[in-house]
């Protein structure tokens, strides 16, 4: 099995990640890859860039060493209601946007209860692509019940390689958010969420194995094909669909 974009990934703009725009589009040329999201964190997090780093993406080419580039953010909810750390009128203008919820923004554990209400609520958000590693046992949800919200509004489900070294409490969860997924047709993505090019390199390694012994269908995976990745961000109305089509077909 093989991807052809990884779909999180974090630069030095992070002071907890490593390599630069050129050295990931680099690294995901070597891998084969013919795209690479770029979501660095959004501001709340304690060493996230400045939230003027997501508002000047016209300084950026959309091709680094012949790798399609998508420009966008790793988006901290921030409470129960779904809440997220950017404005609308900047979301909006992000090629891809990951939700995540990190221990620094959403402190302690959540009821299977709070944590339903919460990922229902970024369901409904329209600005929202991909939700981030959210098989954390700290805030388990009912995933039968919430993937077909997901499914309904067309928010891609991760399976994110970084848990292996950081979650790795989640892992058990994640063949049955896999299961939830496959059973209520939420399309996913297989996502390295690198800090490092050598994360970028090795990091889906165990994810690959999981998914073959779920015998995971390839139609289900956001990133597995070109034609899938293009469909997927004109289903989101990205703006950069057109422009990232023309080049991928």
């Amino acid at each position: 099995m093989q991807m052809i974009a990884d779909l999180h990934t974090h630069t030095l703009c992070a002071t907890h990640a490593y390599n630069t725009f050129n050295e990931m589009a680099v690294a995901a040329k070597e891998i084969g890859y013919c795209a690479l999201a770029v979501t660095d964190h959004a501001p709340a997090m304690p060493d996230a860039p400045h939230s003027w780093h997501f508002s000047n993406w016209s300084a950026m080419p959309h091709v680094i060493n012949d790798v399609v580039m998508l420009y966008g953010a790793e988006a901290n909810v921030m409470d129960t209601k779904g809440g997220l750390d950017m404005p609308e009128s900047q979301l909006k203008d992000q090629d891809w946007v990951v939700a995540s919820i990190h221990s620094s923004c959403v402190p302690g554990l959540l009821t299977r209860k709070e944590a339903n209400r919460l990922w229902l609520a970024v369901a409904e958000n329209p600005y929202v692509d991909i939700i981030g590693h959210s098989e954390q046992e700290n805030y388990r949800y009912d995933y039968d019940l919430v993937t077909k919200a997901f499914a309904k509004n067309h928010k891609v489900v991760e399976l994110n390689g970084n848990s292996f070294n950081v979650r790795k409490d989640g892992i058990p969860n994640m063949r049955a958010l896999l299961a939830a997924c496959l059973q209520s047709g939420c399309h996913i993505a297989v996502d390295s969420d690198a800090h490092s090019t050598h994360q970028l390199k090795h990091g889906l390694t165990a994810l690959y194995a999981m998914l073959e012994e779920m015998d995971f269908p390839q139609e289900l995976i956001v990133n597995a094909t070109r034609e899938n990745l293009v469909r997927e961000l004109k289903l989101h109305k990205k703006p950069c669909a057109e422009k990232v089509g023309g080049i991928l077909l």
